[in-house]
């Protein structure tokens, strides 16, 4: 059907809603769902780790104010004014040329290297330093890693020199192309430009050399002072914010201990004589991205704006190299999952995509199987291809802060900032950050939060999608071979993953009976939502229909209302536990006799999804129960020692 023009209407055209008109409105359908409330903003609010509520609605009113413009203080949309794509960096733990150079030549613009100091000369020999940017991470060994970069660098500008024609521009070779790629100028990734490090020739140096003052001052403040002195790409000093996140903090306790660790490299640098401009100048910080893109997105455009007060009180330059504060943002370990790692996948992009709107300059995906080990050329090029996806096929970095004036990132940006600067003054008063790592301020306030993070994880109210929520007990886990691994740390699947494990390593496989009772369309709810819940702890749950393949169909047959088949399906199934499935209307009329056939049967604990108190039944499963401590007490029935 046609519409005529006349009859077309713009959005202008209907009347304007206010926010009254949708609380009474959303006020009615809550009612009519059985949920009492004083307000909808109230049954539909949840708060985060740090006590920011989330609104189930924003509009203007909630803005908080101007959030500047894209490259000027307080550099909440971003430090480029410019805008574009960020820095795919890929971290490599092992000495593996090859795999170095798989990357580079397949979107790769920057290497983070986690490699032993004599390790760099041969990873990096075929690689051309001009092109891209180097973060090296050798923890105490770091002075001698710069030492064996320099090497490198050194020598690549040595050979450089001898190809190079009379009278040559620096980086042209005697045939008149970039003696730095040999491609005309074109970037290892086959884009044109000048890679994210600028126009640099032949073994020159951008990046980080991955100092901690906090841990090393003195190699800190060297670095540093080479750095102002004569390699203006490099920084010296990398503030990390992802120990506070990977041992289980929130994103504004991860952004108020990177603040502290910031402001306590700034007093080592400044006070062994560093301009302030000059020591804000060497620093870069690294966050975790997650996959709760919004809280991501907020947290990077916080942290600016926390950087950029900071570098207001010190009385830094407002465009100077430093205010806007460098950004490395991670995939976070946390999150990451060893079963069923194919959902990492999801998460990392999720992740990406909020670093890469949230402003980062430098994002690192993790590979899908980092759990498992060490990555393989597949996991390498899924996390390389992640941006390439972002970037050239959906365009995000097309727009300059594209959350910029969205209500909701905007009032999220604020508040997380306020809660970050509230713990940073805290860290402040007890004496700075080393201080207060010292005296246990911050691990406290970790492991608090962790605490709190465990319960709602164990609760099932903070879901993992393959392990606590959909778990696939017939996966088949890649195996990777072992690598250094990372010290520390939490994961959020850890206690899940450990119960799968013990299922697994028992000759074998323990199981539950799900004793249904009635029709399929009264039990199927809850027979899923007991099976998911078991099988979680990678324990079977098996039914009548599956309770012993081979047996009598007149007993595995399904058994409707009858307690005395629903008993014979058991005995048949092998199982010691059992779990009613019905709808409540059946379990008044059939639970008590359901569970006293099962009891006689010899089950050894009878649980019952739903909620409800009857004869017989010993626990309930129902939403928010304590999903970790059914699985052990389940482990603890069938004999499994834990």
């Amino acid at each position: 059907m046609t519409v005529p023009p006349e009859e077309l209407r713009s959005a202008a055209d209907f009347p304007p809603t206010t926010r009254e008109q949708w609380s009474e409105l959303a006020l009615g359908v809550l009612r009519k769902s059985g949920v009492e409330a004083g307000s909808p903003e109230e049954a539909l609010a949840s708060v985060t780790y740090d006590g920011v509520t989330i609104a189930p609605l924003y509009d203007a009113s909630d803005l908080p104010g101007d959030p500047g413009l894209p490259g000027a203080a307080p550099y909440v949309r971003g430090a480029r004014p410019e805008g574009g794509s960020w820095e795919v960096r890929q971290r490599h733990e092992v000495a593996d040329p090859e795999a170095v150079l798989a990357d580079l030549e397949n979107g790769v613009t920057s290497l983070w290297l986690a490699l032993e100091p004599e390790d760099l000369p041969r990873v990096l020999d075929r690689v051309h330093l001009e092109l891209i940017s180097i973060t090296l991470d050798a923890g105490e060994r770091t002075r001698e890693a710069a030492e064996a970069l320099f090497a490198v660098a050194e020598g690549k500008r040595a050979a450089a020199g001898r190809l190079r024609a009379p009278g040559a521009a620096p980086g042209e070779s005697t045939s008149g192309e970039s003696a730095s790629s040999g491609t005309g100028g074109r970037t290892v990734d086959g884009r044109g430009g000048d890679g994210p490090a600028g126009e640099r020739g032949p073994g020159e140096l951008a990046g980080n050399l991955g100092a901690d003052p906090l841990r090393d001052p003195e190699t800190a403040i060297d670095l540093a002072r080479r750095c102002v002195a004569d390699l203006p790409g490099l920084r010296a000093v990398v503030v990390d914010g992802t120990p506070y996140h990977d041992a289980g903090g929130s994103d504004a306790e991860e952004l108020g201990c990177s603040v502290a660790a910031g402001v306590a490299a700034l007093r080592i640098l400044t006070g062994a004589g560093l301009a302030v401009d000059e020591a804000f100048g060497q620093l870069e910080f690294r966050y975790a991205a997650t996959a709760d893109q919004f809280l991501t997105i907020a947290k990077l455009r916080a942290a600016r704006r926390l950087w950029a007060r900071v570098a207001e009180v010190c009385g830094a330059a407002a465009s100077g190299h430093g205010a806007g504060q460098r950004q490395h943002a991670v995939t976070g370990s946390a999150m990451m999952t060893a079963r069923d790692p194919w959902v990492n996948m999801l998460r990392t992009t999720l992740a990406c995509f909020a670093a890469g709107t949230g402003g980062a300059d430098a994002v690192t995906v993790q590979p899908f199987d980092a759990r498992l080990g060490l990555p393989d050329a597949f996991a390498r090029r899924i996390a390389r291809n992640t941006h390439a996806l972002l970037v050239e096929e959906a365009g995000v970095a097309r727009v300059i802060d594209p959350a910029g004036g969205s209500w909701y990132v905007e009032r999220l940006t604020e508040e997380l900032a306020e809660k970050a600067w509230e713990w940073f003054q805290e860290i402040e008063r007890a004496g700075g950050m080393a201080a207060a790592l010292e005296s246990g301020l911050v691990a406290g306030r970790l492991a608090a939060t962790w605490e709190r993070r465990s319960e709602n994880i164990a609760h099932r109210r903070d879901p993992i999608t393959g392990v606590s929520e959909f778990p696939d007990l017939a996966e088949r886990v890649p195996v990777r071979r072992a690598g250094p691994g990372r010290a520390g740390g939490v994961r959020y699947a850890q206690e899940f993953e450990a119960l799968r494990d013990l299922a697994d390593a028992q000759e074998s496989r323990p199981k539950v009976f799900l004793a249904t009772i009635g029709p399929v369309a009264a039990h199927t709810a809850r027979t899923s939502f007991a099976a998911n819940l078991f099988q979680s702890g990678g324990i079977a749950a098996v039914t009548a229909a599956a309770a012993a393949p081979g047996a009598d169909p007149a007993v595995t047959a399904a058994p409707g209302v009858d307690p005395g088949r629903i008993a014979a399906a058991f005995v048949a199934s092998g199982a010691e536990v059992a779990c009613l499935c019905s709808s409540d209307r059946l379990y008044g009329e059939h639970a008590e006799a359901v569970a006293a056939a099962l009891r006689q049967a010899g089950a050894r604990k009878v649980w019952l999804a739903g909620k409800g108190e009857f004869a017989g039944v010993d626990a309930n499963l129902y939403a928010g129960c304590d999903a970790l401590g059914v699985l052990r007490t389940t482990f603890d029935d069938l004999g499994v020692a834990r």
